[in-house]
C-alpha cells in the first residue's frame, strides 16, 4: 500500500475514526485503525464491537492495500506533523509515515484478525446537520454518567412521522428537544435509546455536512443498531436496553410564576457567585419584581451575592440549584433571554429560551422545542 494525502485531511479523518477506540481493548486488534486504499479513496475504520466509525477521504493512491495500525498513535503523529503532504507506505509488517523531513515507522497489527464492521441499516430519514448537532448538544448534557444505571446514560430518540423528540435525564435534570426531519416513509414510528456519549461525539463531528442521515434497525434484545452518516463519515452504535423513565408527566402544564433574565448576564453572575460555593453547595436565586438576587455561601464560609435585572411575574420566590447543572442549561438554550417557570420552590423549574425580557414577547424562541427541567436543592430551614 502506498498513498499521499494532505496533512490536515489525514489528521482530521484519523481523529474522527480513532475517537472511539478503547484505551484498554479486550484484544489488541481493537486498538487498531484499519486503513484501506483503493481507487481514489482512502477509507479509515474503527470498531470495538459496540461503536463503529468509518470515514472516506480523497488521496493520491499509488498502490492499493489494506493495513491495521495503532489508531491512537497514528492520530497523535498525524496531528503533530508539519503542514505538508504525508506519504504512507506499507513495508511488510511495518508502515512508514513521511512528512517533509519527519519519518515514523509503525508496526502493523494482524489485519486478518480484525472484525468486520456492522452493515449500515437502511436510511430512516435525514435532518440538517446544524439542527441535529444543536438538538443533541442541548439534550446530551442531562444524561447520566453512572454506568451502573445504563438506561440513564442514554438519549431517548422518539420518531413520530416528521417529528423527532430527544430526551435525557440523570434524575436531577431532564432535557427535551423536538425538531422536524424528513423521514424516508410516511407514518414512521420508532423509539430507541442511544448511548449519550457516542451520540454527542457523532453530532459534533457531522456538522460539516449539509445533511445527516439517520438509519435505525431494531433487532432482538441487545441487537438494535442505529447509524449516522454525513460528509463522508459514518458511525453505528448498539442501542441500550431498558425502559426509559416516563418523563412527560414530569413537565408541568402550568406555572405559578415566570422569570426572564438576559442569558449572558445570568451566566456570568452564576459563575461569579458560585466561586464561593463548595462542592455540592447550591446557589440560591431570589426573584422579586424587577430583579434576581443570587447568593452562595453561609455562616462562617465565604459568601457572595449579586443582583441582576429580571422580569418576574408572580409571588416572590427563593429557590436553589446546583450551579453546574444550572449553567449546563443556560449554556445551551441558545436564546437572548432565559425563561424560568416555577410552580413551588420545592418542585422542579423549567427553563426555556425567550427573545427578550419583555413580558409580551413570544414565550419560546423555537415554539416549545427545548425544555430543561431542573430539580431544586432543598434549603436548610
Amino acid at each position: 500500500m502506498k498513498f499521499r494525502v494532505e496533512r490536515d485531511v489525514l489528521a482530521d479523518a484519523v481523529a474522527w475514526a480513532a475517537r472511539t477506540l478503547p484505551s484498554r481493548p479486550p484484544v489488541p486488534v481493537l486498538a487498531g485503525l484499519l486503513l484501506e486504499a483503493g481507487g481514489p479513496l482512502l477509507t479509515m475504520s474503527s470498531f470495538d464491537y459496540e461503536v463503529s466509525a468509518r470515514v472516506e477521504v480523497e488521496a493520491d493512491i499509488a498502490e492499493p492495500g489494506r493495513v491495521l495500525v495503532s489508531g491512537k498513535l497514528l492520530a497523535e503523529i498525524s496531528r503533530s506533523l508539519p503542514n505538508k503532504p504525508i506519504e504512507v507506505v506499507s513495508e511488510g509488517t511495518r508502515v512508514v509515515v513521511t512528512c517533509g523531513s519527519a519519518r515514523f515507522t509503525l508496526l502493523t497489527l494482524p489485519v486478518d484478525d480484525y472484525p468486520s464492521l456492522p452493515a449500515m441499516p437502511a436510511a430512516s430519514g435525514s435532518v440538517a446537520g446544524d439542527v441535529f448537532a444543536s438538538a443533541v448538544g442541548q439534550v446530551a448534557i442531562a444524561a447520566g454518567r453512572d454506568d451502573t444505571l445504563p438506561v440513564l446514560t442514554g438519549v431517548r430518540v422518539e420518531i413520530d412521522g416528521e417529528r423527532v423528540t430527544l430526551a435525557a435525564t440523570d434524575r436531577y435534570r431532564l432535557a427535551v428537544r423536538e425538531f422536524t426531519w424528513t423521514p424516508e416513509q410516511t407514518g414512521l414510528e420508532a423509539v430507541s435509546l442511544v448511548p449519550a456519549r457516542t451520540l454527542a461525539d457523532t453530532a459534533k463531528a457531522l456538522t460539516a455536512g449539509d445533511k445527516v442521515t439517520l438509519a435505525l434497525h431494531g433487532g432482538a434484545a441487545g441487537e438494535g443498531l442505529i447509524g449516522f452518516e454525513g460528509a463522508g463519515r459514518r458511525t453505528t452504535t448498539r442501542l441500550l436496553e431498558g425502559e426509559f423513565p416516563r418523563y412527560r408527566s414530569l413537565l408541568p402544564t402550568e406555572s405559578a410564576a415566570i422569570a426572564r433574565v438576559e442569558t449572558p448576564v445570568l451566566i456570568e453572575a452564576v459563575k461569579r457567585v458560585s466561586l464561593v460555593a463548595e462542592r455540592n453547595t447550591p446557589v440560591r436565586l431570589s426573584f422579586s419584581a424587577g430583579q434576581l438576587v443570587l447568593e452562595a455561601g453561609a455562616g462562617d464560609e465565604a459568601q457572595a451575592s449579586e443582583a441582576v435585572e429580571a422580569h418576574f411575574d408572580g409571588e416572590d420566590i427563593t429557590i436553589a440549584f446546583n450551579p453546574s447543572y444550572l449553567l449546563d442549561g443556560l449554556n445551551v438554550i441558545d436564546a437572548p433571554a432565559a425563561q424560568l417557570s416555577f410552580t413551588v420552590p420545592a418542585k422542579p423549574a423549567v427553563m426555556t429560551g425567550a427573545p427578550s425580557l419583555e413580558p409580551n414577547a413570544e414565550a419560546q424562541v423555537g415554539p416549545a422545542d427545548y425544555r430543561y427541567l431542573l430539580m431544586p436543592v432543598r434549603l436548610s430551614g
